[in-house]
């Protein structure tokens, strides 16, 4: 790896001042908690937390009363050549069988994605993985594909709604459809999951606590607009018997879980807020919390029997052998681009650039800080920066923007403000940071330290304009503090966390996703808001009024791609 020393050129040197306070917000996480802010309930007040007993996390028995109610198709064959519809497509069915190798490569739009089995390859035939595990047909695999980078994407959707006439599986009523009371063969009932990538997430309200009891929320909510109807359903809505609420999000990677799940010495409290971490119920170990939009399941097993209970309509939990091999599975499979369509392939023989490719991420090290010049996010791209004339060699070129784009990321100062969980936790607001002051986790660009955080991409008054999702009117009760930037009534798309905590501070608030898999696997962002990477890019340069030069806005956009 190259002398860190060698970074410091003069253009960082210049930014040293911005930058050296990066490591404020996970130090602050993993070193201690955050004391509550003033007039903020103690966990006490609200006597339980979110969490799990055993396998069974507290909100999954009202979830499954749900599930139960959503109408299940027993006849999901395609009505094309089932075989040479996997060929077509990449994409593969709960069920059909077949090997899943050590390495695999797939198309994309800007290259090829590589998936890498650390474990060699994988027989699917009987793998709890890849089999249906409920009512529905539905396997793990079903929304987690290999082709786009263990997820699914927007338009391999489209793709699959055409070939089997919409019968496929991932279009189960339960949540592939805008909401389970619309008509089940119309393209229109399954709007959200087609156009976005959306799949509905359907929580009790009020919050459960761990054992399944309510907890009490620190706000009232209402439906102000509700396009699928499924918020203000009579079986399904905020008002039914179970009364529930629908947020649609996208589902996220089931690769590179090795860096997502890592604990890192998190402590009994989260650092950002101070309330108590989840624990795993099996160990009584604290846990990551990164893993879910909302950080709602405390581990993979947890997470396992949510999804086949609930996603799968299952009528059972599945064998403590089936979630093993599950959970197995995840924790080895490694997804990141290997190939550009303009820099060629990505990893020399030597393993260079050392933050890029699936080898590189089967072998790196979790638990690692990644704001600091020694251990970068991304690490170096030094080499990838003597570009020639363009005209004379594109590959350098584009990887010479590559490189440049590594460093709009990691040493590009902007104010950052109004975003609770970040301004919040003593670096004031604004402050003057980085991309990689939240995006600081070594190999995928999360947040090294435990808990979500409201950059304003479900929130008012930032928030793409969203007419085809819901909006909820949500007003903070006068015992507690107003929300810090948006007041006492804030309207949101997706409260995020605060589905789960009750929290007034959490509405909004969503756990940082991984940056690998990019390439294939849009559209981006929990409520898929963001089309392409431009769109990222433009979201944020417009949020936190950065002002982007045209050329830093492709530098970035080459970077993000090539992850």
């Amino acid at each position: 790896m190259p002398n860190p020393d060698r970074l410091l050129s003069a253009s960082r040197t210049r930014l040293l001042g911005a930058v050296a306070l990066l490591g404020a917000v996970a130090a602050v996480g993993l070193a201690m908690a955050a004391t509550p802010r003033t007039g903020a309930p103690s966990p006490a007040a609200n006597e339980k937390t979110p969490g799990a007993q055993g396998v069974i996390a507290g909100q999954v028995p009202a979830q499954n009363a749900q599930a139960q109610r959503a109408p299940v198709r027993t006849s999901a064959a395609p009505v094309k050549d089932q075989a040479l519809l996997n060929a077509l497509d990449r994409w593969y069915s709960a069920g059909q069988g077949g090997t899943l190798p050590a390495l695999r490569e797939f198309d994309n739009e800007y290259g090829k994605l590589g998936i890498i089995n650390a474990a060699g390859a994988i027989d699917t035939k009987g793998h709890p993985f890849f089999e249906p595990l409920g009512a529905n047909g539905r396997g793990c695999v079903t929304c987690h594909q290999p082709a786009y980078g263990m997820s699914v994407s927007a338009e391999s959707l489209q793709h699959r709604w055409k070939d089997t006439n919409g019968k496929d599986p991932v279009f189960a009523m339960v949540d592939g459809a805008n909401c389970p009371g619309l008509p089940a063969a119309e393209r229109a009932s399954h709007s959200l999951l087609l156009d976005r990538g959306l799949f509905r997430v359907f929580l009790p309200w009020p919050p459960k606590n761990a054992e399944g009891g309510a907890l009490k929320p620190e706000f009232d909510i209402e439906v102000v607009r509700d396009p699928a109807g499924c918020n203000t359903h009579p079986v399904y809505g905020i008002k039914s018997a179970n009364p529930t609420i629908s947020v649609y999000r996208r589902p996220r990677p089931a690769a590179n879980l090795k860096y997502v799940t890592a604990s890192n010495g998190q402590a009994l409290f989260i650092g950002k807020n101070g309330m108590p971490a989840s624990i795993d119920p099996e160990t009584g170990r604290s846990t990551s919390m990164n893993f879910m939009a909302d950080a709602r399941q405390p581990t993979l097993k947890t997470q396992a029997v949510d999804a086949a209970l609930n996603h799968g309509q299952a009528g059972a939990i599945p064998s403590a052998d089936a979630l093993k091999k599950i959970v197995d599975f995840e924790m080895q499979v490694y997804s990141g681009q290997r190939r550009d369509r303009w820099g060629g392939r990505l990893v020399d023989a030597k393993g260079y650039p050392h933050a890029v490719g699936t080898e590189n991420l089967r072998d790196g090290r979790t638990g690692v800080l990644g704001d600091n010049f020694t251990t970068p996010v991304f690490l170096f791209f030094d080499e990838w920066k003597k570009a020639p004339d363009a005209k004379l060699d594109p590959k350098a070129a584009f990887r010479a923007s590559v490189a440049r784009g590594a460093d709009v990321f990691f040493t590009r100062p902007f104010w950052i403000t109004g975003a609770m969980h970040i301004n919040t936790v003593g670096l004031g607001s604004p402050t003057k940071r980085t991309c990689a002051t939240c995006h600081n986790m070594h190999m995928t660009a999360m947040d090294l330290s435990a808990g979500w955080m409201d950059l304003g991409t479900t929130n008012a008054p930032w928030a793409n304009e969203s007419p085809e999702l819901p909006l909820f009117k949500v007003t903070c009760h006068a015992d507690v503090p107003p929300h810090p930037f948006l007041g006492r009534v804030i309207y949101t798309q997706d409260p995020g966390r605060a589905l789960i905590s009750g929290k007034c501070d959490d509405v909004g608030a969503i756990v940082m996703e991984q940056f690998r898999g990019l390439s294939a696997r849009a559209p981006y962002f929990s409520n898929g808001s963001a089309k392409n990477l431009r769109e990222i890019v433009d979201f944020y340069d417009r949020r936190f009024n950065i002002r982007y030069s045209e050329q830093e806005k492709q530098d970035l956009i080459n970077f993000l791609s090539v992850l």
